[in-house]
């Protein structure tokens, strides 16, 4: 047993508390108190706060080479189109950024991910790297003939993935290999077929996992919905990916998920820049889980998001950073900074919670991290505090952990790994 002294322990499952002590056995948190027992090593960090690691609840890590290539814009479908032919053009993915992505995840105190993926090539990495992880594989196609097919591919790949994690597992011994595990993802309302995003959510419940998709994310895709023309239809018809045979919803896309039977809480709704007051409701009350990706969202045209708006609808909220062709960093200090600036008056508090634990929750992983609190994994990070920071009294440490936090500063103090177990 060891046990972190710190200036501050912020649990998320509890109100923070001054020179807390995390008392850590075998991996496991034991106990979260203000003594240390006798005889029991002492990691004192006593200009840290520690918290639990932070979730990076949506990424592509494989565009993690295109840092930097693909230019801001002002429209979403025109953003994508230039990202969707530079990939071409490049053909298959280097996998050397990607584990650079992860390494720097790691260093600035992400310890959970989800991650959307086409090759699956992030498994392995993931895995090599001890990061605890859902990987989606994602299925894309319009065209309604070919949903079955589509379908078929996605779970090949993610049958395949989840075989590759088992045998490293068993190769590597279990103590110390990260769990990395592989779900399905269906692209966006206006890349999927009906049939497609039913089947991949009918997939979902049948394996007890979660399921991810970019809804509501831009102005263009309210337009492709309500009517079936605008900027994506037209890049689906430049693909050779227009169905013909769809049939128009003439709706807004919560009620476009609602009339498909898709709504529960196995899914994770990504950006929801476009929705309103009233389908932020009816994603609560359906047990969606959102998450918000501020950086990336002003970066390709989708909008600036209305965080404030998602905060008072009470809906399950997680934050994620997307990828590195639409974002400086994968920091989710740097997204947390973000999300400060958009929604300043919402408490510190809560926005360090859409960074842990909702994201946990969203993810399927609030058993085993997202907190501190007995019985979960010691993944615990130690974040260097300013002077002022540690005489607070008034506001609690959170809000000094939305200044903008350094990977620098960022310490997983005594626990190599994060505390995979």
């Amino acid at each position: 047993m060891i046990a972190l002294r710190a200036a501050w322990c912020v649990p998320v499952a509890g109100p923070p508390r001054r020179r807390g002590v995390v008392l850590v056995e075998r991996g496991r948190v034991v106990e979260v108190t203000g003594t240390s027992p006798a005889g029991v090593p002492v990691v004192d960090l006593p200009r840290h706060a520690v918290l639990p690691a932070l979730v990076n609840a949506h990424t592509h890590l494989e565009l993690s080479w295109m840092a930097g290539r693909v230019a801001r814009d002002t429209s979403m479908p025109a953003w994508a189109g230039r990202l969707v032919s530079l990939r071409r053009e490049a053909g298959a993915d280097d996998p050397a950024p990607m584990r650079a992505a992860i390494a720097a995840m790691r260093a600035s105190g992400t310890g959970l991910v989800g991650d959307i993926g086409n090759t699956l090539a992030s498994v392995e990495a993931l895995a090599e790297a001890r990061m605890p992880a859902v990987v989606f594989a994602e299925v894309i196609g319009f065209r309604g003939d070919l949903a079955d097919e589509r379908l078929a591919w996605g779970r090949t790949e993610r049958d395949a993935a989840a075989a590759r994690v088992a045998a490293a597992r068993v190769v590597s011994g279990a103590r110390g290999r990260a769990d990395v595990r592989v779900a399905l993802a269906a692209h966006a309302p206006y890349s999927s077929s009906p049939a497609l995003l039913a089947g991949v959510a009918r997939e979902a419940e049948a394996s007890a996992m979660p399921w991810s998709l970019h809804l509501a994310e831009s102005v263009e895709e309210i337009t492709f919905l309500r009517d079936g023309n605008g900027p994506w239809r037209a890049l689906l018809e430049s693909l050779e990916s227009w169905d013909p045979a769809w049939t128009v919803p003439r709706c807004a896309p919560v009620e476009y998920l609602a009339r498909l039977g898709v709504l529960g809480p196995r899914l994770v709704a990504v950006h929801g820049v476009q929705l309103t007051g009233g389908e932020l409701a009816r994603l609560r009350e359906a047990g969606v889980s959102l998450v918000a990706c501020p950086r990336s969202n002003e970066w390709t045209g989708a909008g600036r998001v209305p965080l404030g708006r998602f905060i008072a609808s009470d809906v399950r909220l997680a934050l994620g950073t997307d990828s590195l062709a639409s974002a400086d960093s994968l920091s989710m200090f740097d997204e947390l900074a973000s999300a400060r600036a958009l929604a300043p008056e919402v408490p510190p508090a809560r926005l360090v919670r859409c960074a842990t634990l909702d994201g946990a929750r969203a993810l399927g992983w609030e058993t085993e991290l997202g907190t501190i609190e007995p019985g979960k994994r010691a993944a615990i990070i130690g974040v260097e505090l300013p002077a002022a920071a540690l005489e607070e009294r008034v506001h609690g440490p959170e809000a000094w952990l939305l200044e903008g936090v350094t990977a620098d500063r960022v310490s997983w103090p005594g626990l190599p790994g994060g505390g995979d177990d």
